[in-house]
């Protein structure tokens, strides 16, 4: 799997005429060759020339686990006290000219730094191959995401025992990040979120000390992250009865929801799916209430390509995975969504979250 992903980075330097590629995001790291490490503020980077065989260049405390994660045979390592430039240039073709890097992840200071050793005259952005083999995802990387998706919503289903009246969002997130330690998963793919009453409102809120009330809503947008790949869900809930329209907005953003999900095939737009389900809303007349895209794609990183949203013309391929999150959201008194994870099969779509979608009533 590593090798072939490799392959066609191969490829791409042969169009480009790169010498060599240096891959340097942990995540990208992991991709092409199995081994995973945040090295924090270390020099990390996977070393692939246009001949030969591709090297890997560690913090010396990280070999025995570069050695043990990969089949990659050239390891090169560095200590703090090294310039760990001078180790990436032993690692580089002779006469190198051009080299492919991963421009959004390094900085400008790393990237002076290490041009001043590597003697190359052209720089080439890697992240369009990158991200064209990150779309189409493998049944092993749906498997994982699969248990991703698990994961997260058994420590759902177990934190909601905890909600009552009384307790505060920041508690709720504590009592699902515990729970998702304890099924199993790294941790939160990305801040946790649950917002109560006038709070579910603000699309990207955040958690305090306010209490969980009777006769509101309450939201909770989570996912965690596990073997490398992570999960993304929105579940909205009523705490006792709720105001009429609070009701109406749930069941017009879960059949929005519903819309989209079922236009899902190979050859229709991305386009096409955020119309579907903005189309609903706004039948409604609350199409004002939907301010964000539809969705995004989801793998190693909760937001990656494609973005789902009006303006994307590119066509759904099987394989693909990402979220499906209309909204409604109205100021001072509540707002709703629903995010599930989808996958574009070759006949149309499987839904990977599973978590109920009815309109439930808690506490």
């Amino acid at each position: 799997m590593f090798a072939a992903r490799i392959e066609k980075l191969h490829h791409f330097m042969q169009e480009q005429k790169l010498d060599a590629v240096l891959i340097t995001s942990p995540k990208h790291v992991y991709y092409l060759t199995g081994f995973f490490t945040d090295p924090h503020e270390r020099f990390l980077g996977l070393v692939i020339p246009a001949q030969g065989e591709p090297s890997l260049i560690v913090p010396a405390l990280d070999r025995e686990a570069a050695a043990s994660a990969s089949d990659i045979q050239r390891i090169y390592t560095h200590t703090d006290i090294q310039n760990p430039y001078e180790v990436l240039k032993e690692t580089l073709p002779t006469g190198l000219q051009a080299l492919g890097i991963e421009k959004s992840h390094m900085t400008v200071e790393r990237f002076e730094a290490m041009s001043a050793f590597v003697g190359a005259s052209r720089f080439v952005d890697v992240e369009q191959p990158l991200r064209e083999m990150r779309l189409i995802k493998s049944p092993d990387e749906v498997a994982r995401m699969k248990h991703a998706i698990q994961l997260v919503e058994d420590a759902l289903r177990e934190s909601l025992k905890k909600v009552k009246p009384g307790v505060t969002e920041v508690e709720i997130v504590a009592e699902l990040e515990y729970q998702m330690k304890r099924l199993g998963a790294e941790g939160p793919s990305f801040s946790t979120m649950v917002l109560a009453g006038e709070k579910s409102a603000l699309p990207h809120g955040n958690p305090g000390s306010r209490a969980v009330q009777q006769g509101e809503l309450l939201l909770f947008d989570l996912g965690v992250e596990a073997d490398g790949y992570v999960s993304d869900i929105t579940r909205t809930f009523a705490v006792g009865e709720v105001d009429g329209k609070l009701r109406e907005i749930y069941e017009i953003v879960l059949a929005a929801n519903e819309a989209a999900i079922a236009a899902i095939k190979p050859g229709v737009t991305f386009a096409h799916l955020d119309k579907t389900a903005r189309d609903v809303i706004s039948a409604k007349g609350y199409g004002e209430y939907f301010m964000h895209r539809l969705g995004h794609g989801l793998g190693m990183d909760v937001h990656e390509y494609p973005s789902v949203h009006g303006e994307n013309q590119e066509v759904l391929r099987p394989g693909m995975v990402f979220t499906i999150e209309p909204g409604i959201y109205l100021p001072g008194l509540g707002g709703v969504r629903i995010e599930d994870n989808v996958l574009v099969t070759e006949t149309g779509v499987e839904v990977l979250t599973k978590f109920p979608k009815e309109w439930t009533i808690i506490g």
